[in-house]
Protein backbone atom coordinates (compact mmCIF):
# COMPACT_ATOMS: atom_id res chain seq x y z
CA UNK A 1 0.00 0.00 0.00
CA UNK A 2 2.56 2.18 1.00
CA UNK A 3 4.67 1.76 -2.38
CA UNK A 4 1.90 2.22 -4.13
CA UNK A 5 1.00 5.32 -2.96
CA UNK A 6 4.92 6.51 -3.41
CA UNK A 7 4.12 5.68 -7.08
CA UNK A 8 1.20 7.26 -7.41
CA UNK A 9 2.80 10.58 -6.18
CA UNK A 10 5.60 10.03 -7.82
CA UNK A 11 3.40 10.16 -11.03
CA UNK A 12 1.28 12.83 -9.88
CA UNK A 13 4.48 15.13 -9.53
CA UNK A 14 5.73 14.49 -12.83
CA UNK A 15 2.57 15.11 -14.32
CA UNK A 16 2.09 18.62 -12.40
CA UNK A 17 5.85 19.10 -13.82
CA UNK A 18 4.73 18.51 -17.28
CA UNK A 19 1.82 20.38 -17.16
CA UNK A 20 3.84 23.54 -15.95
CA UNK A 21 6.25 23.09 -18.31
CA UNK A 22 3.28 22.64 -21.31
CA UNK A 23 1.57 25.52 -20.23
CA UNK A 24 4.84 27.67 -20.10
CA UNK A 25 5.69 26.57 -23.70
CA UNK A 26 1.93 28.04 -24.09
CA UNK A 27 3.13 30.76 -22.52
CA UNK A 28 6.52 31.81 -24.06
CA UNK A 29 4.72 31.22 -27.75
CA UNK A 30 1.63 33.25 -27.21
CA UNK A 31 3.95 36.46 -26.35
CA UNK A 32 6.21 36.05 -29.38
CA UNK A 33 2.82 35.79 -31.51
CA UNK A 34 1.38 38.68 -29.87
CA UNK A 35 4.66 40.65 -29.92
CA UNK A 36 4.71 39.93 -33.82
CA UNK A 37 0.49 40.93 -34.01
CA UNK A 38 2.22 45.01 -32.90
CA UNK A 39 5.44 44.50 -35.37
CA UNK A 40 2.67 43.08 -37.87
CA UNK A 41 0.84 46.46 -37.40
CA UNK A 42 3.31 48.86 -37.59
CA UNK A 43 4.77 46.90 -40.69
CA UNK A 44 1.50 47.71 -42.55
CA UNK A 45 0.84 51.16 -41.33
CA UNK A 46 4.60 51.74 -42.93
CA UNK A 47 3.24 50.29 -46.21
CA UNK A 48 -0.22 52.16 -46.45
CA UNK A 49 2.10 55.67 -45.95
CA UNK A 50 4.71 55.00 -48.89
CA UNK A 51 2.38 55.37 -51.85
CA UNK A 52 1.24 58.35 -50.61
CA UNK A 53 5.05 59.47 -50.07
CA UNK A 54 6.50 58.39 -53.78
CA UNK A 55 3.36 60.57 -55.39
CA UNK A 56 4.03 63.58 -53.35
CA UNK A 57 7.97 63.19 -54.31
CA UNK A 58 6.80 62.47 -58.16
CA UNK A 59 5.39 66.07 -58.08
CA UNK A 60 8.54 67.56 -58.10
CA UNK A 61 10.77 64.75 -59.89
CA UNK A 62 8.94 62.93 -62.24
CA UNK A 63 11.82 62.42 -63.86
CA UNK A 64 13.37 60.05 -61.29
CA UNK A 65 10.80 57.33 -62.55
CA UNK A 66 13.72 54.33 -61.66
CA UNK A 67 13.73 55.27 -58.21
CA UNK A 68 10.12 55.20 -57.86
CA UNK A 69 9.70 52.01 -59.32
CA UNK A 70 12.78 50.66 -56.69
CA UNK A 71 10.20 51.75 -54.19
CA UNK A 72 6.99 50.43 -55.39
CA UNK A 73 8.79 47.12 -56.32
CA UNK A 74 10.09 46.48 -52.61
CA UNK A 75 7.18 47.62 -51.02
CA UNK A 76 4.90 44.67 -52.95
CA UNK A 77 8.06 42.32 -51.86
CA UNK A 78 7.97 43.30 -48.33
CA UNK A 79 3.86 42.99 -48.28
CA UNK A 80 4.44 39.72 -49.58
CA UNK A 81 6.57 38.26 -47.03
CA UNK A 82 5.46 35.60 -44.99
CA UNK A 83 7.69 34.94 -42.04
CA UNK A 84 9.61 37.07 -39.54
CA UNK A 85 13.01 36.13 -41.34
CA UNK A 86 11.32 36.96 -44.70
CA UNK A 87 9.81 40.07 -43.43
CA UNK A 88 13.24 41.88 -41.84
CA UNK A 89 15.08 41.21 -45.63
CA UNK A 90 12.38 42.51 -47.40
CA UNK A 91 12.22 45.40 -44.82
CA UNK A 92 15.43 46.06 -44.97
CA UNK A 93 15.14 46.80 -49.28
CA UNK A 94 12.91 48.74 -48.50
CA UNK A 95 14.53 50.77 -46.40
CA UNK A 96 17.32 51.33 -48.77
CA UNK A 97 14.78 52.44 -51.58
CA UNK A 98 13.17 55.18 -48.90
CA UNK A 99 16.88 56.12 -48.49
CA UNK A 100 16.90 56.72 -52.13
CA UNK A 101 13.96 58.57 -52.41
CA UNK A 102 14.63 61.12 -49.66
CA UNK A 103 17.87 61.66 -51.11
CA UNK A 104 16.26 63.28 -54.35
CA UNK A 105 13.70 65.37 -52.01
CA UNK A 106 16.90 66.58 -50.71
CA UNK A 107 17.46 68.42 -53.41
CA UNK A 108 13.83 70.08 -53.47
CA UNK A 109 14.15 72.22 -50.51
CA UNK A 110 10.54 73.56 -51.51
CA UNK A 111 9.17 70.30 -50.51
CA UNK A 112 9.95 71.68 -46.85
CA UNK A 113 7.02 73.78 -47.40
CA UNK A 114 4.50 71.04 -48.31
CA UNK A 115 2.40 70.27 -45.72
CA UNK A 116 1.37 66.74 -47.14
CA UNK A 117 4.96 65.83 -47.16
CA UNK A 118 6.23 66.96 -43.85
CA UNK A 119 3.15 65.21 -42.35
CA UNK A 120 3.40 61.50 -44.19
CA UNK A 121 7.39 62.07 -43.20
CA UNK A 122 7.21 62.46 -39.58
CA UNK A 123 4.61 59.43 -39.55
CA UNK A 124 6.69 57.56 -41.19
CA UNK A 125 9.17 58.50 -38.99
CA UNK A 126 6.86 57.61 -35.94
CA UNK A 127 5.84 54.29 -37.68
CA UNK A 128 9.75 53.43 -37.79
CA UNK A 129 10.40 53.77 -34.65
CA UNK A 130 7.07 51.92 -33.39
CA UNK A 131 8.77 48.99 -35.15
CA UNK A 132 12.19 49.20 -33.63
CA UNK A 133 10.44 49.46 -30.19
CA UNK A 134 8.36 46.24 -30.87
CA UNK A 135 11.45 44.75 -32.65
CA UNK A 136 13.37 44.92 -29.52
CA UNK A 137 10.13 43.42 -27.26
CA UNK A 138 9.19 40.50 -29.89
CA UNK A 139 13.13 39.46 -30.25
CA UNK A 140 13.16 39.49 -26.64
CA UNK A 141 10.42 37.01 -26.03
CA UNK A 142 11.47 35.15 -28.77
CA UNK A 143 14.61 34.12 -27.31
CA UNK A 144 12.95 33.65 -23.72
CA UNK A 145 10.49 30.61 -26.26
CA UNK A 146 13.69 29.04 -27.96
CA UNK A 147 15.41 28.82 -24.32
CA UNK A 148 12.27 26.96 -23.08
CA UNK A 149 12.30 24.76 -26.32
CA UNK A 150 15.93 23.97 -26.39
CA UNK A 151 16.57 23.13 -22.28
CA UNK A 152 15.03 20.05 -20.50
CA UNK A 153 12.55 19.72 -19.86
CA UNK A 154 10.92 21.62 -22.10
CA UNK A 155 12.94 20.11 -24.84
CA UNK A 156 10.79 16.85 -24.23
CA UNK A 157 7.94 18.20 -25.05
CA UNK A 158 8.49 20.76 -27.66
CA UNK A 159 8.66 18.10 -30.59
CA UNK A 160 5.81 15.97 -29.28
CA UNK A 161 3.42 19.07 -28.98
CA UNK A 162 4.73 21.15 -31.94
CA UNK A 163 6.72 23.84 -30.06
CA UNK A 164 9.37 24.70 -32.82
CA UNK A 165 12.03 27.22 -32.73
CA UNK A 166 11.13 31.03 -34.03
CA UNK A 167 12.67 33.42 -35.80
CA UNK A 168 14.52 36.61 -34.81
CA UNK A 169 13.27 39.74 -36.68
CA UNK A 170 16.69 41.10 -36.94
CA UNK A 171 17.78 43.98 -39.73
CA UNK A 172 20.83 43.29 -41.37
CA UNK A 173 22.57 46.39 -40.59
CA UNK A 174 22.70 49.33 -38.37
CA UNK A 175 21.86 51.75 -41.04
CA UNK A 176 18.77 49.59 -41.92
CA UNK A 177 17.37 50.20 -38.38
CA UNK A 178 17.61 53.99 -38.43
CA UNK A 179 14.45 55.15 -39.73
CA UNK A 180 14.74 56.94 -43.13
CA UNK A 181 14.37 60.87 -43.21
CA UNK A 182 14.86 63.61 -45.36
CA UNK A 183 18.03 66.32 -44.52
CA UNK A 184 17.03 69.71 -45.95
CA UNK A 185 19.96 71.67 -44.10
CA UNK A 186 22.34 71.25 -47.22
CA UNK A 187 19.96 71.54 -49.75
CA UNK A 188 19.04 75.18 -49.64
CA UNK A 189 20.02 77.14 -52.97
CA UNK A 190 22.45 79.16 -53.03
CA UNK A 191 22.00 83.13 -53.02
CA UNK A 192 21.83 85.07 -56.20
CA UNK A 193 25.47 87.45 -55.80
CA UNK A 194 24.60 91.12 -55.71
CA UNK A 195 24.59 92.88 -58.76
CA UNK A 196 28.23 94.87 -59.46
CA UNK A 197 27.87 98.72 -60.04
CA UNK A 198 28.71 99.94 -63.15
CA UNK A 199 32.22 101.74 -62.95
CA UNK A 200 32.17 105.02 -62.62
CA UNK A 201 33.22 107.22 -66.13
CA UNK A 202 37.16 108.33 -66.23
CA UNK A 203 37.34 111.74 -65.27
CA UNK A 204 38.23 113.86 -68.73
CA UNK A 205 42.04 115.24 -68.82
CA UNK A 206 42.69 119.13 -67.80
CA UNK A 207 42.89 121.11 -71.24
CA UNK A 208 46.43 121.70 -71.98
CA UNK A 209 48.08 125.70 -72.18
CA UNK A 210 48.79 126.37 -75.68
CA UNK A 211 52.63 126.44 -76.09
CA UNK A 212 53.89 129.94 -76.15
CA UNK A 213 54.55 131.78 -79.36
CA UNK A 214 58.04 133.63 -80.28
CA UNK A 215 58.48 136.76 -81.60
CA UNK A 216 61.14 137.74 -83.76
CA UNK A 217 63.61 140.59 -82.60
Amino acid sequence: MTIALIVIGIIALVAIILIAVYNGLVQARNKCDEAWSGIDVQLKRRHDLIPNLVETVKGYASHEQATFENVTAARTAAMAAKTPAEAAKAEGVLGQALTGLFAIAEAYPQLRAVESFTQLQAELTNTEDQISASRRIYNGNVQIFNTKVQQIPGKFLAGPFGFVIKEFFELDSEAERQPVKVDFSGSAAAAPAAPTAPAAPAAPAPPQDPPPTTTGG
